[in-house]
């Protein structure tokens, strides 16, 4: 130790003496807040403080020594395998069956550990409730204070470490896992521990950015249900636990709803990450889902986890909830309907236990969630523009508040709740009236009521019949797979039957089987005739592109007075016309064997015959851009073209649509195709002979729509890059295969002063504001600027290009939190090298998260 050193510890020490010489002891409470007793242990444990405390300044080591032991974490074995990877090892079936009976008891042990010395505290009176000595004017740099009860529980943590051997965890960077423990946490914790406000019961949804129109569905949440937008693009399942996580501010929701985009195979959860049977076992989508599921109170108390995706609605979904339950011991339920081309299927039967109120009762108002479900695809156009407009105002927003702002506008200027509860009424008025004008009645009133009535009577009967979604028991079919599933892992060879004939309950038995092959068939008939309805619906709106612009330009063509030419009729219709023509014959085959439906009867070899035509889909996709490309020349260069377009345009006879709108009917009907697909072999037996080819055609229609689907994001992808690179001054070429945007995040950059002293000492100085690009590939760097409009409130953002830097040649390091800077991180490149700090904790967890994640993937390609 050199002198200077010596004499600087000296100083240190007198002056610690001296404040404790002049401090007085005046009580216990006192006594045990003093410095000499707490920085030896926090020095100790390596726990600094980052300051020094001022000479009026009591307690400050012991409030920094109790925030370090609530800030600790443990691993989980299955984390501690995802660190160490000691514990994913492929197991046999009866081993992994074995460790997730005792991951359940373990919890439920922790439970009943929690819940007993909770009861135990409340019967005494914790001791060092009242405030603290800390004056209000330094109130400010004191830690909270921690309650007997959060000791207890801490206490308990502690435990429960020594006896399972838990190692603790820490991040990426090797500190303790970030954020730490924020006063709103603290102020979460009292709330919890010591109010009565745990007899109501918490509801949660998280709802994705992708849903079309999602805003409207956050202005549809009931009041009281905790809500969290998520951003589909750019984020983690470490970012989606942690927003999760801070919302509910540790306590346990009754039921947590999860609003997101998929099918009923897959949950399209995140970028990247389609949750179906195949990837559901994954080690990071393991975890994410157990974690996901301590959140929620034990199936035991009623909690549950609603996902408002038709899972129910497939054998692939419904082995899906089947293993999620089975990870986290808490009960999952799913539609169990479809609706074609809408979001209706969440207003169908759930799976799982029948309780009180349906799911979507649970967490919105149906009045709202009706008019949204009915009318989606209409109102995401009409929100992307709203959201352009509002994006100035709101971008100091939060996503949930903005969206919901944004959605009770969208409520509140097209009255939707009124349009769907008349729209109705209106519809049949107006088929009344047509009656009566063909009808010509002596008595017209009379005529009038009785349609009604008539219209009435049917509107009930369609109602109990169910003819759109398609019904089922819930309950008894997730039990009876749960049963049959558990059967065959029990005992796979056991194949002989355990009744004889002349056992009084084999003659129940016959009679369960009869009635359940009677279900399936009606349940299969019903499927058939949506499959029909859907079809005869897709092709009439083919058939107005031929009736209302085909037939009239053709003959404008004949009669010597053209408003196009040949040639562009070729290029506009030709391959919408042969689409129409193999529809055609694919409805007439579907309506002659729905003619004389019987249980035996197969659809599976007309769907195999369709599909080996899609030649012709193929040429119409490919011709798609081409063919809008003409019609907006022609639209330009032809007034008559133009006129035209405007008399036939969003008419009545057009369903309210445009051209352009009716040729993107191709595209999402084979959406529809797949979801009929799979209801149709989920209420179709092993036996039957549709079985395989239903299985076949699935298959093929699935491969096919993976097609069209990579022709969207290629073309999104395309204008994505082509848009931020004219945004962006000075830009290189951003158009390259494969490359796509994840993240943009706004940061500011920071200069140290004084890199030689002590993080926790430096000075950093704002120099510019910055915005980081965060690609598959690269990380571009601009600097952001604002310009301001005369009389104008809102600002737009300018960006200036600065550099980019490829992601396996970038390095990043934390800055920890001092008093004089937060939220900080290096982000370190071959040439350049940038201090950057985020406005908020929450968006340096997200964004570093993300882009540690992208970095990983990048190596591992």
């Amino acid at each position: 130790m050199s002198a200077g050193d010596s004499s600087r510890e000296t100083l240190e020490m007198e002056s610690f003496h001296t404040r404790f010489s002049a401090w007085t002891p005046c009580s216990n409470k006192a006594l045990n807040r003093q410095d000499c007793i707490w920085m030896p242990k926090c020095i100790k444990l390596g726990w600094f403080l980052p300051y020094s405390p001022t000479d009026h300044e009591y307690g400050a080591w012991k409030h920094h020594y109790i925030a370090c032991v609530c800030s600790l974490d443990w691993l989980t074995p299955r984390e501690a395998a995802a660190v160490y990877g000691t514990l994913n090892e492929p197991k046999a079936g009866d081993e992994e069956l074995q460790e997730r009976h005792r991951e359940k008891c373990l919890r439920k042990l922790i439970w009943g550990e929690i819940a007993l010395r909770k009861k135990e505290l409340f019967r005494v009176r914790p001791p060092w409730v009242s405030g603290t000595r800390c004056s209000r004017s330094f109130k400010s740099r004191c830690q909270p204070r921690l309650p007997h009860t959060v000791r207890g529980r801490v206490g308990l943590q502690e435990a429960l470490e020594k006896q399972l051997a838990l190692p603790k965890r820490s991040n990426a960077f090797g500190r303790h896992s970030y954020p730490s423990f924020s006063r709103e946490n603290w102020r979460g914790v009292l709330k919890n521990d010591d109010s009565p406000s745990d007899a109501f019961q918490t509801h949660f949804i998280l709802i994705s950015s992708q849903i079309p129109a999602y805003e409207m569905v956050v202005d549809s949440v009931r009041a009281g249900v905790i809500s969290v937008v998520y951003e589909h693009n750019g984020m983690t399942l470490e970012s989606l636990l942690y927003l999760t996580d801070k919302a509910l501010g540790g306590q346990k929701a009754q039921s947590m709803g999860i609003f997101s985009d998929g099918d009923s195979r897959e949950i399209n959860l995140l970028q990247g990450y389609r949750i179906g049977i195949k990837n559901l076992l994954r080690p990071e989508v393991r975890d994410f889902w157990e974690k996901l599921g301590s959140f929620v109170a034990p199936e035991e108390e009623g909690g549950h986890v609603d996902l408002f995706v038709p899972l129910g609605a497939s054998e692939a979904g419904i082995e899906v909830l089947s293993q999620l339950s089975q990870l986290t011991g808490t009960c999952f339920t799913a539609p169990a309907g479809i609706a074609t081309g809408s979001y209706q299927h969440i207003l169908s039967d759930w799976l799982g236990r029948q309780r009180e109120r349906a799911p979507p009762s649970i967490y919105f108002s149906e009045p709202k969630l009706q008019a949204w479900s009915s009318l989606t695809d209409f109102l995401e156009d009409t929100v992307k523009s709203v959201r352009k407009q509002f994006r100035p105002l709101f971008k100091e927003l939060q996503k949930n508040v903005s969206g919901r702002i944004i959605g009770q506008f969208m409520f509140d200027t097209m009255s939707m709740t009124d349009i769907l509860n008349n729209e109705e009424i209106a519809q049949v008025l107006a088929d009344g009236l047509v009656e009566l004008s063909k009808e010509n009645p002596d008595k017209p009133l009379e005529f009038l009521s009785y349609f009604l009535l008539k219209k009435c009577s049917e509107k009930s009967k369609d109602l109990e019949e169910n003819v759109i979604l398609t019904k089922s028991d819930p309950k008894a079919a997730f039990n009876l797979f749960m049963k049959e599933r558990n059967v065959l892992e029990d005992s796979p060879q056991d194949t002989k039957p355990s009744l004889g004939k002349n056992d009084p309950n084999f003659e129940v038995l016959v009679q369960l089987e009869r009635k359940r092959q009677t279900d399936w068939s009606a349940k299969r008939t019903r499927v058939a005739g949506e499959l029909l309805q859907s079809e005869r619906k897709y092709v009439q709106m083919l058939e107005i592109v031929r009736d209302v612009y085909v037939a009239p330009l053709k003959a404008a063509l004949a009669s010597n007075r053209a408003i196009l030419s040949a040639a562009n009729l070729q290029i506009i219709f030709s391959d919408i016309l042969q689409v129409l023509s193999l529809n055609r014959q694919f409805l007439d085959n579907l309506r002659d064997r729905l003619q004389e439906w019987g249980p035996a009867h197969c659809v599976g070899e007309i769907f195999l015959k369709f599909g080996s035509q899609l030649n012709t889909y193929t040429n119409f996709f490919n011709n798609y851009p081409v063919v809008l490309k003409t019609i907006e020349k022609c639209r330009e260069m032809v007034p008559a073209f133009r006129a035209f377009l405007k008399r036939h345009d969003k008419t009545i006879v057009t369903k309210m649509l445009s051209l352009q709108e009716l040729l993107l009917c191709p595209s999402r009907r084979f959406d529809e195709y797949i979801h009929l697909l799979y209801a149709l072999r989920l209420h179709t037996s092993a036996e039957h002979a549709d079985r395989g080819d239903l299985t076949t055609a699935i298959d093929q229609m699935k491969a096919y729509k993976g097609y069209i689907d990579q022709m969207k994001q290629n073309s999104n992808k395309k204008d994505q890059l082509s848009d931020i690179q004219r945004s962006i001054l000075g830009c290189p070429i951003l158009s390259e295969v494969n490359r796509y945007l994840i993240r943009v995040q706004d940061v500011v950059q920071l200069h140290c002063c004084n890199e030689e002293i002590s993080f926790f000492l430096r000075l950093y100085e704002h120099t510019r504001d910055l915005s980081l690009f965060l690609f598959n590939d690269a990380l571009l760097v601009a600097s952001r600027g604002t310009s301001h409009t005369p009389f104008e409130r809102t600002s737009k953002s300018t960006y200036q290009f600065i550099a980019s830097v490829a992601l396996h040649r970038l390095l990043i390091e934390d800055i920890p939190d001092s008093k004089y800077i937060k939220n900080a991180f290096i982000l370190q490149g071959p040439k350049h090298e940038w201090i950057c700090a985020t406005e908020a904790e929450d968006d340096k967890f997200l964004w570093l998260s993300v882009l540690l994640n992208t970095i990983k993937s990048t190596m591992e390609k």
